[in-house]
């Protein structure tokens, strides 16, 4: 109660139609509610009058500067590979042409142009006009039938309704991760790996596990060690294969062991397939849903890889679930997510059934003999320089190349080594820091035969003047 009172007068007015009062504190005039006529009560509370009623409010303050900051998601979305390279100091020697084996655009030398049928499919769909305009969130019904007439096989067939056509992989994983997890789990996610999954995830307040690959056994997954990651919170694992960075590929076996761990502990897959089939001749390896009795699979795909299309955009998730475990809840979820945002492009979508009815078996067995040829290439000629240890490839775009740190006592790492090998040589290779694997560099191996060449002679002279042998006195310690 109010140490001082409140003085009141009061002046009372009959009419017709009763008594009306009329108060006043402190000097104002307050209504019969103790409203005075600015909306103020006699207690300091705004009120508002919506036909005749007075209604409290409250106060509100004004800000008295502009302060608008970036959102959690904002800040917390980094991508490693952007971070490494952005703080790169990337000279390159004037007098050397720059050689880029970085980018993983196998469109970037102009040497793999796509097949003659996939530009004609793409001039059809717009000659039509008939994809000029929105499709469905998930993709024309007769576009998602071609993707899954084009996977489908009998250990893992696939309907229409078991295809969501996304505006490329990257959206495919985005959208699997996001339909599959939320903020507190956790996902387990191979290293080396493709960076986008910690880039995704930690944006999202998903905590990310990493587990190991095993460079001496041409980069199998340590199944002990990811096992030993499992828990209550684990939402998911994602499977890389063929493997971004390291050109690896799991064979059938391996695979079942894989989908042993995860049938133990129920947890579903993602499998990152943007490069399936891009397996080198004399090596072979399945989806993992045809391998699969009862784990769920989201497979992510699409045709930037193995079309050499990247900029098209176009990508899908094939819902693999013969047990309906993800019942209709995931398809739905996939189904809400794909509202979001439209996701592939109308056009690309009209041509894709063409495409891949038409593209001729050739062009795919050309391009994989290309990049087996290029990966022995440099696998020859950088197993012979000392200090390096190249792990040879069985498919996919790229080949792993291990530093012996040790001898090579100028650079602090990875990092600090690729830098300077821009700086004298002019050839720029990955960092596989950048892939949470510090002592290697990543090679993409799209570039031309004589350009390949010359960047292994470039690289082979760079490890020559800056290896140093073991001293002596090691080797005495050693014996």
């Amino acid at each position: 109660m109010s140490s001082r009172m409140e003085t009141k007068s009061y002046m009372v007015q009959m009419n017709g139609n009763g008594v009306c009062g009329k108060t006043t504190v402190n000097g104002k005039i307050l209504n019969e509610n103790g409203v005075n006529r600015n909306g103020v009560h006699g207690n300091g509370v705004h009120h508002v009058n919506i036909k005749g009623a007075f209604y409290p409010i409250k106060s509100k303050s004004r800000r008295q500067r502009w302060e608008v900051k970036p959102s959690e998601m904002a800040n917390n979305t980094l991508n490693p590979i952007r971070a490494i390279v952005d703080g790169m100091k990337l000279t390159p020697n004037p007098d050397k042409p720059m050689i880029a084996l970085s980018i993983g655009d196998p469109t970037v030398f102009g040497n793999l142009p796509t097949d003659g049928a996939v530009l004609q499919a793409m001039k059809d769909a717009i000659d039509s006009q008939k994809y000029n305009g929105y499709a469905p969130s998930v993709g024309y019904l007769q576009s998602r039938q071609a993707v899954a007439n084009f996977y489908s096989c009998p250990e893992a067939p696939l309907e229409a309704e078991d295809v969501i056509l996304t505006s490329g992989c990257s959206q495919a994983i985005d959208l699997a991760i996001s339909v599959l997890c939320n903020p507190g789990d956790n996902i387990l996610v191979p290293c080396p790996g493709f960076s986008l999954y910690k880039t995704l995830a930690v944006s999202m307040g998903i905590e990310v596990k990493l587990y190991n690959l095993l460079p001496e056994k041409s980069w199998e997954v340590d199944l002990q060690h990811m096992e030993s990651l499992i828990d209550e919170r684990t939402s998911c694992l994602i499977i890389t294969n063929p493997s971004n960075p390291c050109g690896s590929v799991f064979n059938k076996k391996h695979l079942q062991e894989i989908l042993k761990v995860a049938s133990r502990h129920c947890v579903p897959i993602l499998a990152d397939e943007i490069y399936s089939d891009m397996v080198f001749p004399g090596c072979s390896s399945p989806s993992m849903a045809s391998l699969s009795s009862d784990v769920p699979i989201l497979s992510c795909g699409g045709l930037a890889k193995r079309w050499l299309v990247p900029g098209w955009r176009m990508g899908w998730i094939l819902i693999h679930d013969r047990n309906d475990i993800f019942g209709t809840e995931i398809r739905q979820g996939l189904v809400k997510l794909s509202q979001r945002i439209l996701g592939a492009c109308s056009i690309v979508q009209g041509a894709l059934e063409q495409i891949l009815d038409n593209t001729p078996p050739s062009f795919y067995n050309n391009t994989i003999g290309f990049l087996k040829s290029n990966s022995e290439i440099c696998f020859s000629e950088l197993s012979s320089v000392p200090g390096l240890n190249p792990v040879m490839p069985s498919g996919a775009m790229y080949i792993m190349i291990g530093i012996d740190m040790d001898h090579f006592p100028d650079f602090k790492n990875d990092v600090d080594f690729t830098e300077r090998l821009v700086t004298e040589q002019s050839v720029f290779c990955l960092p596989a820091s950048a892939f949470e694997y510090p002592n290697f560099f990543r090679i993409v191996v799209t570039v031309p035969e004589e350009m390949m060449l010359e960047a292994c002679a470039r690289i082979r002279e760079f490890c020559q003047s800056h290896y140093r042998p073991p001293s002596r006195d090691s080797n005495d310690l050693d014996q």
